[in-house]
């Protein structure tokens, strides 16, 4: 790598794919991401990408550090009601976007609305479902109404969806508000231009409370091929990559220890079923499936990262609790597969008829892997199953809409919680629903958990909700997530945590 890495940066710069972070990048940092930007009103996207951007251009009352924890943000401080369902925030004297104009309690209750309201398209709703109320009590306060306590609401609030929206440009452009640059905001950063399939350039806001971010500029580029984006780090051409290949892993720890990053996440990989046509809106089927996946080979020879097999949907750890896992989950391989083929056999499919479909999944060597992996253990059940690529934005609007019979998804916590993880699949969730589940009996399981306010017992609820919902198998779980990045050793104030989040003002570079 050492006489090769001048020959990379050469390649690199000749594609377009960057330059080394030295000269016109300055001091700036250079972060990599999967897939572009699917857009900057962080009311309306969920993406990965789009949030942590987001997290970069909106504060909210709250928000997080580089630990990944909540902590105040635009409000210097807080109160809560003795039974836990008041909040009173208390905002810092003075504040103001970007473009200098006067940021109130005000924007936090007309936040609140809009996620609420239908024809805004938000996919947030449910998300904030725990608020029964924002309201401005003065310019300077925000009162918090909710529904059932809710002891994590200082992270749900950080969440980017809840920050302070620059409503007097909505209403003055309306949807072409996002288009203006500078783009308006009220975080650390604000974007100055972006350059689609290129690359988002963000500067420091001049009205941040915060003063001036220790790094002033910040790069944010789409990189699909993983294996790209960890040359061009590893070349000096990027300072953070936010992910790198499984098959990566040993080599990279062995090779490059100071710049390769691996930690425990809070997510879970897991493929969806299309519940409302043949042949998914059939349980048996779904769970034949995955039944007959070998979850154990899956996540310690296929990625063979740090990850380990998901049965349930909650990660390890989550709540204190055990991850979960059904019944048949003790059986042997053998058995399960067995037990798979009678279950098919009952729902129609055999060697006179067998079960045909699509895998959905986008493009990365990784969701390739899998989809591969379940389609050749299938076979043995006389399951035909064809595979279909397409890059991300393509993959998640067909989601979105339907378009699909199993698919790749998975979920990554917005904050940690298990309804963050539950709630995505309860019947009124609107498009993050991906698989069109829809069972009362789980939507109640749900909000009883929700309800209960005594911590042991709202965690053994949300584990019922879990069993529900797994028994009915609307999403296929294979692993949890690790998170693996990419960090250059100049960078400093990099501190791995469960969630993944690392805000770009708490990150700087050095010589």
């Amino acid at each position: 790598m050492r006489w090769l890495a001048p020959f990379l940066v050469f390649l690199l710069l000749s594609c377009g794919g960057g330059n080394t972070g030295k000269g016109s990048e300055g001091d700036a940092i250079v972060r990599l991401m999967e897939a572009d930007s699917r857009g900057l009103d962080p009311q309306l996207v969920s993406d990965l990408a789009s949030t942590r951007i987001a997290a970069d251009l909106f504060e909210g009352l709250t928000r997080f550090d580089a630990k990944g924890e909540a902590e105040a943000g635009l409000a210097q401080s807080w109160q809560t009601s003795m039974d836990g369902r008041l909040w009173t925030f208390r905002l810092h004297p003075g504040l103001r976007f970007s473009d200098g104009q006067p940021l109130t309690a005000k924007v936090f209750e007309q936040a609140f609305r809009r996620i609420q309201d239908k024809r805004s398209g938000s996919p947030h709703g449910p998300l904030f479902g725990v608020i029964e109320a924002i309201n401005a009590s003065d310019a300077q306060t925000v009162v918090v109404r909710l529904k059932t306590p809710f002891p994590q609401l200082p992270a749900l609030l950080a969440h980017p969806a809840m920050a302070a929206l620059p409503f007097h440009r909505i209403e003055a452009a309306g949807e072409r508000w996002a288009a203006e640059r500078p783009l308006v905001t009220s975080g650390a950063y604000r974007l100055t231009e972006w350059r689609l399939s290129q690359q988002l350039t963000l500067e420091a806001n001049p009205e941040w409370h915060g003063g001036t971010p220790r790094t002033q500029r910040v790069i944010w580029k789409p990189m699909e091929n993983l294996n790209s984006a960890m040359r061009l780090v590893l070349a000096g051409g990027a300072d953070i990559g936010s992910e790198y290949t499984p098959a990566r892993y040993h080599w990279l720890r062995e090779h490059h220890r100071d710049i390769a990053r691996n930690a425990p996440f809070l997510g879970t990989y897991y493929f969806a079923f299309n519940t409302r046509k043949p042949p998914f809106d059939d349980v048996r089927v779904r769970q034949a499936l995955s039944m007959a996946i070998d979850r154990e080979w899956i996540a310690s020879k296929m990625v063979d990262a740090g990850n380990l097999p998901a049965w349930g949907l909650l990660p390890p750890g989550l709540d204190g609790g055990q991850s979960f896992k059904p019944e048949w989950a003790t059986l042997s391989q053998k058995a399960r597969t067995e037990r798979a083929r009678k279950l098919l056999g009952q729902a129609g499919y055999g060697r006179g008829h067998p079960l045909r479909f699509e895998i959905r999944f986008n493009s990365s060597t990784e969701h390739r892997r899998a989809a591969v992996a379940m389609a050749t253990m299938w076979r043995e059940l006389g399951v035909e199953a064809k595979l279909l690529n397409s890059e991300a934005s393509l993959h998640f609007d067909s989601l979105k809409r339907a378009d699909f019979e199993l698919a790749r998804s998975g979920w990554i916590a917005d904050l940690p919680a298990p309804e963050n993880f539950l709630a995505v699949h309860l019947s009124n969730s609107g498009p993050q629903n991906y698989s069109g589940y829809a069972n009362p009996d789980y939507d109640r399981a749900v909000e009883l958990a929700m309800a209960e306010p005594d911590p042991k017992r709202r965690a053994g609820l949300m584990r019922e909700a879990e069993r529900i919902l797994i028994a009915d198998m609307p999403i296929l779980p294979l692993y949890f997530y690790a998170s693996r990045s990419l960090v250059s050793p100049k960078v400093r104030g990099w501190q791995d945590n469960p969630g993944n989040i690392h805000p770009s003002r708490t990150l700087w570079k050095v010589p």
